[in-house]
């Protein structure tokens, strides 16, 4: 858990979640890799904020090829003393199904979702459209860089998807950074270019990959969490 100020708006938290983990299909870059599932709870003035929602439910064929091992999102809040009915907003750094999956747990809270990644949303691998279509559905779409609560902000980080966002929070002594997948892992948001560079290869738009991790570089942030990482980045790690 990370706590810091917010000048004229209060303190914060940020408290990363296990949910699980995945591993990367055969005929991929690291193929055989056990990534952690990992969603972030944020502790705001205004309200609780979950930043992605893990993978929800089983769905045979996504299964097939990740082997997920799922933690209950509810038991992963409970941890942290925080109910599933005290979350006030939610959002995804994109619609794949280990980061959307528990999205349908929350109808009638506002669902922030970038409009690139919304009209693409039926091209995207390991998209289910439940996770935008449940009964209740509150979907905020936004056109680009939005302030959704007083000092946090969704940025546009496209690269792993069309619509790909990470969430930036103004704090004292420097930007708090939850770019989800933007990058997979610390080591690669120091160099994307490194091998294995999964991120990199596998990148729906290469380029546009590149430019996010050097746009998050440029806001020289104190501190970048990841959703694929238990590493967390600070400067002087590079």
């Amino acid at each position: 858990m990370f706590s810091g100020q917010i000048d004229g708006v209060g303190p914060f938290q940020i408290t990363p979640l296990g949910l699980g983990d995945l591993t990367i299909p055969e005929g991929t870059p690291m193929a055989g890799a056990v990534l952690p599932v990992r969603a972030f709870l944020l502790a705001h003035p205004q309200g609780l904020l979950l930043f992605d929602t893990g993978l929800g439910e089983e769905h045979p064929a996504f299964d097939r090829l990740l082997r997920p091992r799922r933690r209950r999102l509810d038991d992963a809040l409970a941890a942290t003393g925080v109910r599933m009915a005290d979350i006030a907003f939610v959002t995804n750094c994109h619609l794949h199904y280990d980061h959307a999956g528990g999205n349908p747990l929350f109808p009638a809270r506002p669902l922030f979702v970038q409009v690139a990644e919304y009209e693409a949303a039926g091209e995207l691998a390991y998209f289910t459209p439940e996770s935008i279509t449940f009964a209740g559905a509150d979907l905020r779409i936004l056109q680009g860089e939005t302030a959704i609560l007083r000092g946090i902000r969704l940025i546009p980080t496209p690269g792993h998807t069309p619509g790909h966002q990470s969430l930036l929070v103004e704090a004292r002594g420097g930007p708090v950074i939850v770019a989800g997948q933007a990058a997979y892992t610390a080591a690669e948001y120091r160099n994307p270019h490194r091998e294995p560079a999964r991120g990199l290869k596998t990148a729906y738009d290469g380029q546009a990959f590149l430019a996010s991790i050097a746009l998050l570089h440029a806001l020289n942030p104190q501190r970048v969490y990841f959703s694929h990482d238990e590493s967390t980045w600070e400067p002087g790690a590079d």
